[in-house]
């Protein structure tokens, strides 16, 4: 047989011995084979600074979403090192990865804005869409509307569906302040079966009240995050909206109605009464755990619209955090448990993650007057940093661990 053997640095000696385990318990080792990987091509990867230079204790690797002139979506060991990477010559100038992820069966899924792919450890496309493909699907089966970008996020679940996040212009007329005729972009769901049919749809505008704009119209919603929950729902983070929603998914079947806002002006109470210590304008949201009524949802909390002392949209004073909230659905309640303010701001992009150990990584896409930060700190009332990894040339849209290049594994 043959097993792919990933992870490792280019240009670099390697001793390695293959461990077959059999059903009764007992093992048998190959002999040692000695070689030296290569080169890796004209392939554009971050430049990055790691303190402290060794791995963590809480052990992983970062896969990194970058926005730079042809960088290559790429996963660092947590001493900076390149141990995997994909690269498409075909694509000419890689596109931007938007983002890139590990999924349940160890592949990668990947969303370029127009095209969409899984691929395995070895680069090899094992699913593949295109967005003119998509908007043809849509026409046939009769949804009547045309998607213009794929975007920011994307699901694949367990039974092999993808689920897209897309945009769509609508004009509108003479709305409160916009007079004549604007253009609105909003978002939409698209739930795809292994066919790549589209089989459920959501959009905003049928849900949702174009006129509520607080920031950055006719750019109405923007979302930027998928989450799918263990009863069959989903949520959605709309950063222009600063708001997360639960829509009535339901595995394929539900009605599309949105079930709860959580956030400022959303259905949710907050258990403080300072407006600040909601998010604003957020990314990623990520669940923490479920049980009953009550979750705890992990987000990257922006902050460009957080009010300041007198209420007015942060200027000068603006911050982002990483923040685990506590949201019970009974009662409409929501608590900051933890938050982290690294002490600066970036005003877009961002990534937040438990581990195992129960630190929270957190990326911070382009705080002041740098380029990307990637921190690792103690979830304790006083949060400690324990590692750091900067880059110098490029903005990670996302960066955070995973557990290893193989799934079931932990490295």
């Amino acid at each position: 047989m043959t097993v792919l053997v990933a992870g490792m640095r280019p240009q670099t000696a390697y001793h390695l011995r293959a461990r077959v385990t059999l059903s009764d318990g007992k093992t048998l080792a190959d002999s040692d084979h000695t070689f030296t990987t290569g080169a890796v091509p004209q392939v554009t990867f971050p430049t990055v600074a790691v303190n402290p230079p060794g791995r963590t204790k809480s052990g992983g690797v970062d896969l990194v979403s970058g926005l730079g002139p042809d960088v290559s979506p790429v996963v660092l060991d947590t001493d900076g090192s390149v141990i995997w990477y994909y690269y498409d010559p075909s694509l000419g100038q890689a596109p931007f990865a938007e983002p890139i992820k590990q999924i349940d069966n160890g592949n990668f899924l990947i969303n370029y804005g127009t095209d969409v792919r899984e691929v395995d450890l070895q680069g090899q496309i094992v699913r593949h869409l295109t967005l003119s493909q998509l908007n043809s699907s849509l026409g046939s089966a009769g949804y009547g509307f045309q998607a213009a970008t794929i975007h920011h996020d994307l699901l694949r679940l367990d039974n092999g569906h993808w689920i897209l996040l897309v945009n769509e212009y609508r004009d509108f007329q003479d709305l409160p302040g916009y007079p004549g005729t604007t253009a609105v972009l909003g978002d939409a769901l698209i739930d795809l079966d292994t066919n790549n049919q589209p089989v459920w749809v959501w959009r905003a505008f049928d849900h949702l009240d174009v006129n509520r704009h607080p920031y950055m119209f006719p750019d109405w919603t923007h979302s930027n995050g998928l989450v799918y929950e263990p009863d069959g729902s989903l949520l959605l983070s709309m950063r222009h909206q600063s708001w997360v929603l639960k829509i009535d998914y339901a595995n394929g079947s539900g009605s599309g109605d949105v079930l709860w806002r959580l956030g400022p002006g959303g259905d949710f109470t907050l258990s403080s009464t300072d407006p600040a210590q909601w998010f604003y304008n957020q990314h990623d949201p990520n669940l923490v755990s479920a049980s009953g009524s009550t979750q705890e949802i992990a987000l990257y909390d922006n902050g460009d619209t957080r009010p300041d002392s007198g209420g007015q949209p942060c200027s000068q004073d603006c911050y982002s955090r990483g923040v685990i909230m506590n949201i019970d659905e009974s009662a409409l309640t929501a608590q900051v448990l933890w938050q982290y303010s690294p002490g600066w701001y970036s005003y877009w992009g961002g990534s937040i993650v438990v581990l195992p150990n129960n630190n929270v990584e957190m990326d911070s896409t382009a705080p002041t007057g740098s380029n990307s930060k990637v921190v690792e700190v103690t979830q304790t009332s006083t949060p400690q940093k324990v590692w750091e990894m900067d880059s110098s040339d490029t903005f990670f849209y996302r960066a955070y661990r995973i557990p290893s290049l193989y799934p079931g594994v932990a490295w």
